[in-house]
């Protein structure tokens, strides 16, 4: 395959690209109701996708339930097997919102932002924006995954790197790259990333990463709503390594076109050896990513991918329905 790609490849990126400029001159709302039928569609073409998504849901439900934390919603959900559906089908429509916003990302300009987004925690955002320096923002696949990266380019006027999963599809990667660099993002890959990451905190800049899935292996395990996932050692590592203070954000929907963001400090431990301060990091990490899904648990739309081993069905099994 050549680095342009395929014919096929490049008339895909052409028609995303087309989509993307129409969505961001569409009126919001018909544009809302159409993600929402998209999920709703999803959910009953993807057995296997719902599957998963189910199993995985189910064990933030439970652990939901065990703590008295999260909506009625959520809790309720862990013991009755038509409201774990119905909030999975939420988390469909969630993910299917999510693509619209990638979709609109080109129109969310710095006005938008802050007449959208209401930060839930000013005080914690406040300190970590205080004074300039580096800074690691840790993202999850949680809500408006965009938002966070765009809300803090906007807030500080400063320029975050943050590493891009590549796809098999050299021009709806470029497509991605570019959308993202057009808001104040610079995107490295993730073959470069820790180098390219830790070279930006020592010059004192802001970095961002999404860390609650295992994408290119090597994960530690982590206790994640009471049971053990491999998460990635990045964060920590870089932390580690550069000294710079670390915040878990994330942005969840709470109306049509209507956000709410949220911002918590991670410790790295100040004593131990290297990897007792690496995995206490990651659990005070985790934890955080448990108060934010607390929120909205059918916003976390990680549930449709691998998460814990235990729960993950050989190839060879029936999928569940």
């Amino acid at each position: 395959m050549t680095s342009g790609g395929t014919p096929i490849q490049r008339l895909r990126a052409a028609l995303v690209a087309g989509a993307s400029w129409l969505a961001c001159r569409l009126p919001e709302g018909p544009l809302i109701r159409l993600a929402d039928a998209a999920g709703e569609l999803w959910y009953r073409v993807a057995p296997r996708r719902a599957a998963r998504g189910r199993r995985n849901l189910r064990r933030v439900c439970e652990w939901l339930a065990a703590e008295g934390l999260g909506p009625v919603a959520g809790r309720v959900a862990a013991r009755d097997p038509a409201a774990l559906e119905r909030l999975l089908r939420s988390a469909f429509r969630q993910q299917a919102r999510y693509y619209l916003e990638v979709a609109l990302t080109p129109s969310m300009t710095p006005s938008y932002i802050r007449q959208r987004l209401a930060i839930e925690t000013p005080e914690v955002v406040d300190e970590a924006f205080a004074e300039e320096g580096p800074l690691i923002i840790i993202g999850l696949h949680f809500g408006a995954l965009e938002l966070p990266a765009l809300y803090l380019a906007d807030r500080t006027g400063r320029t975050p790197t943050a590493p891009m999963e590549t796809i098999d599809d050299p021009p709806l990667q470029r497509w991605f790259q570019r959308t993202r660099s057009s808001v104040g993002v610079r995107i490295v890959g993730l073959r470069e990333a820790r180098r390219e990451l830790l070279a930006a905190l020592r010059r004192g800049e802001l970095v961002g990463l999404v860390a609650d899935r295992d994408i290119t292996g090597g994960g530690i395990p982590t206790p994640l709503f009471g049971h053990p996932a491999p998460l990635p050692a990045g964060p920590a590592l870089l932390a580690l390594e550069s000294g710079a203070p670390a915040c878990v954000a994330a942005v969840r929907r709470s109306g049509r076109g209507r956000y709410r963001g949220r911002m918590e400090r991670v410790e790295l431990p100040a004593i131990g050896t290297r990897r007792e301060r690496v995995t206490g990091f990651l659990a005070a990490e985790a934890a955080a990513f448990e108060r934010v899904v607390a929120t909205a648990p059918d916003q976390w739309w990680a549930i449709f991918f691998p998460i814990w081993p235990d729960l993950e069905v050989p190839a060879h099994s029936t999928s569940e329905r």
